[in-house]
């Protein structure tokens, strides 16, 4: 139970530091959908996401007014689309986005993932089918998301799969110019995917979930920063206590929500992920969380170190808050979606170089990241391989989710809007990766993956 310290507590973290539940995500699995026919299978689909998921907004809405907790998202995922529709006799997959996206159009929820494919040893047929069709997919959808699985520990970095991603990325850039290639912002390249992320837009059903499954994401960096400045000027033990004594109270509200949604809704709790996922609103910034820690601005000598310990105090508050954390739990550092983010890489404090190294100790990757439109499909490609080879040596998950944005270059702002941000152009190294990315092939898996 909580106390009555606490709930004030809580209630000036929701009015005034940004708290809030970032998503109520249902997980829906859709294996029992295939059939060869595929119009059989769209309406298999359409009937199990919208049976599943109907009291799903209802019961969000219904929490969120009686709790007076902000909730900002609802949203679904589904078993990845490449093995649940494999059996379907069909070359184009893009219709069964288009259903996946008239589901979700339904059920009144924001976006639905699951448009995925796990390819990080090898494709199959459905794995092919489902990749080529991600570019139309994602520009004739409105609520679908999309996520490729590269490579993991235990099989190294599929590197003919890393190419098909760098063209994948273009093109779906080139479909949606007229928007700064906003299908892009939809679409993650991941390393060691987790099966329970509740976040889009890399949000899938995994094999190993049941049939449904209620997730919650929590976040909170307007909380986390308003703590640190209780204890400016005091040393890092301190911080870092702080950090976690915070991250405990707020996964003790991600906790509660999620137990109460899962009860009204008949369907088992799964995780609660507690991440720092910022909003380009002020005050709920990852990045004002560092430079509170005494930098300047957020790319400056320190900013990794800083980072690591957020993130794993973060992870410590939540393993003692609940015994369900999951999904990617710790900081985010989308660079669009975070106001301190999009200033530091517009006054050139933040490059994409230092962002890279920020990813070592974070819980994703390089994350809404603009670049200029003419990069080439192999330099995006060589960034993907980048950030994978950080997952697999380090057995954590990494992600790109990287906009080459049509006609824009360096210095140039593309707007995405809501949470989605604005981002401005940043620069890429010059120097050709064409014929490293043209081997194809597959990076080996490290030792340490030898761990039976």
């Amino acid at each position: 139970m909580m106390t009555m310290g606490e709930i004030r507590q809580t209630i000036d973290m929701i009015g005034r530091q940004h708290l809030d539940i970032r998503t109520i995500t249902m997980g829906v699995s859709i294996r029992d959908c295939g059939d060869p026919d595929p119009e059989a299978c769209r309406r298999k689909i359409y009937d199990k996401v919208t049976g599943a998921a109907k009291d799903l907004v209802r019961v969000g809405e219904a929490i969120e007014a009686e709790f007076g907790i902000p909730i900002v998202n609802k949203r679904i995922s589904v078993t990845p689309v490449a093995i649940a529709c494999e059996c379907a006799r069909t070359e184009d997959y893009v219709p069964f986005a288009e259903t996946l996206d008239a589901a979700a159009k339904e059920v009144g929820v924001n976006f639905i993932g699951g448009f995925s494919a796990l390819v990080h040893k090898g494709f199959t047929g459905g794995d092919r089918r489902l990749v080529a069709a991600i570019p139309q997919a994602l520009a004739s959808t409105e609520r679908v998301c999309s996520s490729v699985n590269v490579a993991t520990m235990r099989a190294g970095i599929n590197m003919d799969a890393v190419r098909m991603m760098g063209e994948t990325v273009k093109k779906a850039a080139a479909l949606t110019a007229a928007t700064g290639g906003s299908a892009c912002a939809k679409l993650v390249v991941f390393a060691n995917a987790v099966e329970d992320n509740p976040f889009m837009a890399g949000a899938f059903h995994g094999v190993g979930e049941p049939e449904t499954v209620i997730n919650v994401g929590v976040s909170g960096p307007g909380v986390v920063k308003h703590a640190l400045e209780e204890c400016r000027g005091e040393p890092f033990d301190v911080v870092a206590e702080t950090v976690k004594k915070t991250a405990f109270r707020i996964t003790r509200m991600g906790e509660l929500v999620a137990q109460e949604a899962s009860r009204r809704l008949g369907v088992p709790f799964g995780i609660v992920d507690l991440s720092l996922a910022p909003t380009p609103a002020v005050g709920d910034s990852v990045a004002e969380i560092l430079e509170e820690m005494g930098l300047e601005c957020v790319g400056a000598p320190g900013t990794t170190a800083a980072l690591a310990l957020l993130n794993d105090a973060v992870k410590k508050g939540g393993v003692m808050a609940s015994s369900r954390v999951g999904g990617l739990s710790g900081a985010f550092i989308p660079v669009s979606e975070d106001e301190g983010m999009i200033r530091a890489a517009r006054c050139g404090a933040l490059t994409l170089e230092k962002l890279e190294a920020m990813t070592c100790v974070c819980s994703v990757g390089l994350d809404m990241i603009a670049v200029p439109g003419d990069t080439p499909a192999s330099a995006v490609a060589a960034i993907i391989a980048d950030e994978a080879a950080i997952g697999v040596i380090n057995n954590k998950t990494t992600a790109v989710r990287i906009i080459p944005a049509p006609g824009k270059t360096v210095g140039d702002t593309v707007d995405f809007g809501g949470l989605l941000g604005t981002a401005p152009v940043m620069p890429v190294n010059r120097f050709s990766s064409e014929a490293f990315i043209a081997r194809g092939g597959r990076i080996p898996a490290p030792l340490n993956s030898l761990r039976n």
